[in-house]
């Protein structure tokens, strides 16, 4: 078939803030030097591994140096390992450690007679400052035109007892769900189409420890930086959310000029890809910066993103139609062709897997020739694809069971029998692992499978009506 040039080809935003937020490359280098582990969140704010916070304090002049080292500690002869209240470097950057006054306030330090480098220099204009701080009068000028909230106004954590959701039970089932190893130290982030809020919940448990209230009921959901962030598409509003998980707050909204749907992750190049299928349009988002960098104006409706390492698919849901993005390729738009009722896709081999749910069945497509390779038959109503190494994981929503097939010879190579009951509709990958969640729409529950030795580990019931299933890693939250 013949392949078409992107119509409005790719429009590139450089819109910033007048003083955004970059730590100078020496100074990061420095800094997880002595602490590999600590996140330099793309606001500025600098978090240990511990919890603890650095706010970073820009100089008026950068002073000229060879050499990047610490100048001056309050306390003094600190290192950084051990957390002195003030670091003034040797180009006259600053962190200034973020206290606790006693009184449930959070400060920093307060300095009878305040170094220069502390006096002139300035907080990041975009930086999201942390819940209730209070800044010594003695070096307010450090504020600038940045908005400090000292009552937490944005926090959007609501308790259970809190909750106004009907549906959440007071305790736990009679017989405790047992716990196996693959979910310690991880955390649900649960949606329902039945509220706006989120639901955090600890794996085997049924009742959400908590939840994070939104703005209209999400879409979509995708946690980032080992879930540390969310970023959340909500009906009928023209923003991606940024929420932190670890102080339950809005960080940040990214402002669209269409209403966006659904997201997906480029993990490895730090990329969002977020659909706006009403304006035929796929924003890009630097997740390191979390900015909007790019629009892709594309042809129809675009759902059921697919990224392979060069291509992004998509299907066009009003005709029926798939169509690649070729990335490397000056963004060259090929029409794959038409297919019924679309509900997944995946790629490996050169070859395009496409399901459809209403004819339970695969088509293989050649990509290069577009010619048709092979039709099967799969499970019944197959829904969301999963492909791992050479094993391409088909879940099927009405006998709730996930179908293998070989990607070599395209031959069913098992089955994993889930024996839920109900009606699966997710189907995520857990990140960094080779497991999988399977989410059941009809009975509440989601179930773990091994991908890599094809097994079934365990189901677990949850008191939430499910939508959707996100499992990370646990991110220790701020006091």
């Amino acid at each position: 078939m013949r392949k078409f040039l992107l119509i409005l080809g790719i429009l590139l935003i450089g819109a910033s803030s007048a003083f955004a937020a970059k730590i100078p490359d020496e100074v990061k280098s420095y800094i997880l030097e002595k602490i590999p582990q600590a996140d330099i969140r793309f606001d500025g704010v600098i978090i240990f591994p511990d919890n603890t916070i650095y706010l970073p304090l820009y100089p008026s002049l950068f002073s000229d140096i060879k050499t990047l080292k610490i100048k001056e500690t309050f306390p003094a002869n600190k290192e950084l390992k051990q957390e002195p209240d003030v670091v003034i470097f040797n180009n006259d950057f600053t962190l200034l450690k973020v206290l606790s006054d006693g009184e449930g306030h959070r400060t920093v330090a307060h300095l009878t007679n305040p170094p220069l480098q502390v006096r002139t220099g300035l907080l990041p204009q975009d930086m999201l400052v942390p819940s209730g701080l209070i800044i010594p009068e003695n070096i307010k000028g450090i504020i600038g035109n940045l908005k400090i909230d000292t009552k937490s106004e944005d926090m959007i954590k609501v308790e259970n007892k809190d909750s106004y959701e009907d549906f959440l039970s007071e305790s736990e089932p009679v017989n405790p769900q047992a716990l196996i190893s693959q979910l310690k130290n991880k955390v649900l982030f649960v949606t329902t189409n039945y509220s706006k809020n989120i639901q955090i919940v600890q794996p085997a448990k049924a009742v959400p420890r908590y939840s994070l209230a939104q703005k209209s009921i999400p879409i979509d959901v995708k946690a980032v930086n080992k879930g540390k962030f969310l970023l959340v598409t909500t009906y009928d509003r023209p923003f991606v959310d940024v929420i932190s998980v670890a102080d339950s707050r809005f960080i940040k909204q990214i402002n669209l000029s269409s209403n966006p749907e659904e997201i997906l992750i480029d993990a490895a190049n730090n990329k969002a890809y977020v659909t706006s299928p009403s304006a035929s349009t796929i924003f890009v988002i630097d997740i390191n910066t979390m900015s909007l960098i790019q629009k892709i104006k594309i042809n129809g409706y675009c759902e059921n993103l697919l990224l392979t390492d060069d291509k992004l698919f998509y299907v066009d849901k009003l005709k029926s139609e798939i169509w690649a993005i070729e990335l490397k390729n000056g963004y060259e738009l090929k029409d794959i062709g038409r297919f019924p009722n679309v509900s997944a896709l995946a790629f490996t081999n050169n070859k395009l897997y496409i399901s459809s749910r209403t004819k339970s069945r695969i088509a293989v497509i050649d990509y290069s020739t577009l010619g048709l390779i092979s039709e099967f038959t799969t499970v019944n109503k197959p829904l969301k694809m999963i492909l791992r190494d050479k094993t391409l994981y088909i879940l099927g929503a009405e006998a709730n069971v996930v179908q293998l097939i070989d990607t070599q010879n395209d031959s069913v190579i098992g089955n994993i029998e889930l024996g839920t009951g109900g009606f699966s509709a997710g189907f995520n990958l857990i990140d960094g692992t080779d497991y999988a969640v399977v989410t059941d729409l009809k009975k509440n529950q989601y179930s773990i499978i091994d991908l890599a030795k094809g097994k079934f580990l365990k189901t677990y019931f949850l008191n939430v009506p499910i939508k959707d299933v996100i499992i990370t890693d646990k991110v220790e939250l701020f006091d």
